[in-house]
């Protein structure tokens, strides 16, 4: 489970880059382009197969959003549905033959299995739901007012919004990194029959992962802009 390092400099300093996690992470993203285009480059109000399919999906994600959070929530559905989208894809790259394309060190494996990536795209939701916070309720999102009661109060949730995303990386990182794992030892054990079952397995994983990402995200987007009572 060795990453292909590549290590440059700029201005003196040296900086390193997992070559494996950033094709996978480029593949998974060109392959939703490419679907997202094929998808919706012919719409009609007969539905094909594969509109009827995205808009099932799409009805999904509506769905839960409207059960999780206040109204006027369809304008963060581009960013849950992306993730989603984009961590189920990055998930189930690794059960995908890649293995066979042999580099100089590591593997083609799932993008997820790297935890800076994990780590990046949990900013990128803290990121979010802190500023929609701010958009909906100003400075009153950190700070109601200036009693020592809600100055600890500000005080704790900081720390919250710290170790959110925290939990977010390493679940989905631990998750996808144990199952590759698992597999490896499947096809060192037996390369014909062993690795089935578990790859079957690590397909639902993916699936379970990708949803427990978009939920959390949903929840802390909810929380971010939720009416005070």
């Amino acid at each position: 489970m060795e990453h292909w390092v590549y290590c440059f400099q700029i201005l003196g300093h040296k900086l390193y880059v997992n070559l494996d996690t950033v094709f996978t992470m480029w593949f998974a993203m060109i392959c939703l382009i490419i679907f997202a285009f094929i998808a919706t480059r012919k719409l009609s109000l007969i539905p094909g197969k594969l509109q009827a399919l995205c808009e099932k999906i799409m009805g999904l994600l509506w769905g839960t959003m409207d059960s999780m959070m206040p109204a006027d929530n369809r304008k963060h559905v581009p960013l849950v549905a992306s993730l989603f989208l984009f961590i189920l894809f990055a998930n189930l790259m690794g059960q995908l033959p890649l293995r066979i394309i042999h580099l100089k060190t590591g593997e083609l494996a799932s993008p997820t299995n790297d935890i800076n990536l994990t780590a990046a795209m949990a900013v990128i939701v803290l990121i979010y739901y802190v500023g929609a916070g701010i958009a909906k309720k100003g400075p009153k999102f950190f700070l109601h007012n200036f009693s020592f009661v809600s100055i600890v109060k500000a005080l704790v949730e900081l720390l919250e919004m710290v170790t959110r995303p925290l939990s977010l990386a390493i679940r989905l990182f631990a998750n996808i990194f144990a199952g590759e794992i698992l597999v490896s030892i499947a096809l060192a054990a037996s390369a014909y029959f062993a690795p089935i079952p578990v790859m079957l397995f690590e397909i639902l994983v993916a699936f379970i992962q990708a949803t427990v990402f978009m939920m959390l995200t949903i929840a802390y987007i909810g929380s971010a802009v939720e009416d005070e009572h």
